[in-house]
């Protein structure tokens, strides 16, 4: 099978890191350097509470989710490759599209949620929580959520590729797809909401929280790494409300 799409995937996760990056660049350095488009970039970074706001924090929900979450899905996709060999029902485009299209549902209601915290005056028009109780309650609920079954079932079937697409694969490659992202999004939407605690426009950030959530995802290393993950957050939000009282 032709490795052009494998090329065009990585090509999608470089140019969204690149576009992330390039909107992450603080202020003075957007004046001083013209090459990145200051103008753009200003009014693609800046919430407005407006319709114009709103579709500019989708887009950049949208380039986060495929940034941060296609390095995570990378074996499950090379499993579902290594199939071709075996059956003419792959569909690697399909595949990813049904999968990105869990995602870009996530954004758009990820984008609604920041747009009321920001009218709530809860985060700052970059994305960063300016109150120690919206950044606890975060940092607990994802904590928590580490513990949780459905935590652990959704990262059952993101470390076990093979047997999960052995269930569905009947359905087809859209819906495989979707399934797919259903199941990342189980296993990843919290960690993804502690961008309003980290800063939605942190690269620094975005780049840790990938690497956590392609760890969690690997099937020997993964399991060691879930709820110690989860002690560690539920710590820092107890103590992030203990420091605002």
């Amino acid at each position: 099978m032709s490795g052009v799409h494998w090329l065009a995937l990585f090509g999608l996760i470089l140019a969204s890191w690149s576009v992330l990056y390039a909107m992450s660049i603080p202020p003075e350095l957007r004046m001083m350097e013209q090459t990145y488009g200051r103008d753009f970039w200003v009014s693609l970074c800046t919430i407005t509470p407006d319709a114009a706001g709103y579709i500019r924090m989708v887009l950049m929900w949208s380039l986060m989710s495929a940034a941060m979450m296609a390095p995570t899905v990378l074996p499950a996709l090379a499993t579902y490759d290594d199939l071709s060999h075996v059956s003419d029902n792959v569909n690697f485009a399909k595949l990813v599209s049904g999968y990105l299209a869990v995602w870009l549902g996530f954004s758009v209601l990820a984008a609604g949620v920041q747009l009321i915290l920001f009218q709530a005056e809860l985060i700052g028009a970059f994305g960063s929580s300016l109150s120690a109780g919206l950044s606890g309650a975060l940092l607990i609920m994802a904590g928590g959520y580490q513990f949780s079954p459905l935590k652990e079932a959704c990262l059952s079937k993101c470390r076990q590729p093979m047997t999960f697409f052995m269930q569905h694969f009947d359905e087809g490659p859209w819906r495989n797809g979707m399934r797919l992202g259903i199941v990342c999004l189980g296993c990843c939407w919290a960690l993804m909401l502690l961008a309003f605690v980290g800063g939605v426009m942190s690269v620094g950030f975005m780049g840790l929280a990938t690497v956590i959530m392609v760890l969690e995802k690997l099937p020997d290393l993964g399991r060691f790494i879930t709820k110690p993950l989860g002690g560690l957050l539920l710590l820092a939000g107890a103590w992030t409300l203990l420091n605002a009282i």
